[in-house]
């Protein structure tokens, strides 16, 4: 072998190391678990639902390529999707992804005002129903709401007079979404929650003596030109953790019907469509439709909240 060939070799060799020795290569070890992970239980199933949408599949038989038909039937043929799983998904979100995302918000301005002991304890208790919120809904809410004489809130509306005979809550579609909603609000003080409380916690406090120096008179403004803008990262994540538990809350009211659907679809999510025709019909293709269909619309909700609170750069 040449002189030339062998020194060649050696910086190869020497080069090789060297990018073993990176912190480019580092960050590729630390990043790769993550990046299996993702892959295997986000991304990919991800890209077979998408396939699996334009087919027929029984999940006994092969998949059967069907085109557009299963988006057509979502937009045009399937009665009960328009006329009650989209605008309960809608208002639904509205209330409770917006409505909880605000709560929270408050909730924690408030909690950031008391003493550090009193702020550990109310955040407990806020935060506790996110976490056993399936098993407040099966021994707790649906004795309240039972539908005969024994459940408290018929006890409690008859005792004062307001009702003669027992109201059958968690039948009627009159008031189903009314308690799934309710219930809802009462459990979504969850992880976002908890992030906004740290991000006020870790705001200068000169901040806000500098704001009153230069012309703010009350709270009001302190939280617009001060609080909101100096947490946006939390705001964010909090506003992706409110979208994300609006459209998948769907369990809250299969839980309280005992069935999927709920009655006269009052309380029937996007979320209950998709596992109604996954697993109680078995067309898995026109579920994996419908669940394109609600990425779709996470997206589009979280890009929306990325606007809104990501910083943007100034060149």
């Amino acid at each position: 072998m040449s002189n030339t060939a062998v020194a060649t070799k050696k910086v190869k060799v020497r080069s090789s190391k060297k990018f073993y020795q990176t912190e480019g290569f580092h960050s590729f070890l630390l990043l790769l678990p993550y990046g299996l992970l993702f892959f295997t239980f986000i991304l990919l199933p991800i890209i077979i639902a998408i396939g699996l949408s334009f087919t027929y599949f029984d999940v006994i038989n092969t998949p059967k390529f069907a085109g557009m038909t299963n988006y057509v039937t979502l937009l045009t043929g399937d009665e009960v999707f328009m006329k009650y799983v989209l605008p309960n998904t809608v208002l639904y979100a509205i209330v409770v992804g917006v409505g909880g995302y605000v709560m929270s918000f408050i909730m924690a301005w408030i909690l950031a005002q008391v003493t550090p002991r009193a702020r550990t304890l109310y955040a407990l208790a806020m935060y506790t129903p996110s976490m056993a919120g399936q098993i407040m809904i099966q021994y707790i809410w649906k004795t309240i709401f039972s539908g005969d004489q024994n459940g408290l809130a018929n006890a409690w509306l008859q005792k004062l007079g307001f009702i003669n005979q027992p109201i059958q809550w968690l039948i009627s579609s009159d008031y189903f979404m009314g308690i799934m909603i309710f219930i809802s609000l009462w459990s979504s003080m969850g992880i976002g929650f908890l992030s906004m409380i740290s991000g006020i916690m870790n705001i200068d406090q000169e901040l806000y003596e500098a704001a009153y120096v230069d012309g703010i008179k009350n709270r009001a403004q302190e939280i617009i030109y001060i609080t909101i803008p100096s947490m946006k990262p939390q705001m964010l994540f909090g506003a992706v953790m409110s979208i994300v538990n609006a459209f998948n809350m769907g369990w809250i009211g299969v839980q309280l019907a005992g069935a999927n659907p709920t009655p006269g679809y009052s309380g029937q999510l996007i979320a209950n469509h998709i596992d109604d025709y996954a697993f109680v019909r078995y067309e898995m293709g026109y579920a994996a439709a419908v669940s394109v269909a609600l990425l779709c619309l996470v997206w589009v909700c979280s890009k929306v909240a990325n606007t809104l609170f990501t910083e943007k750069e100034e060149y």
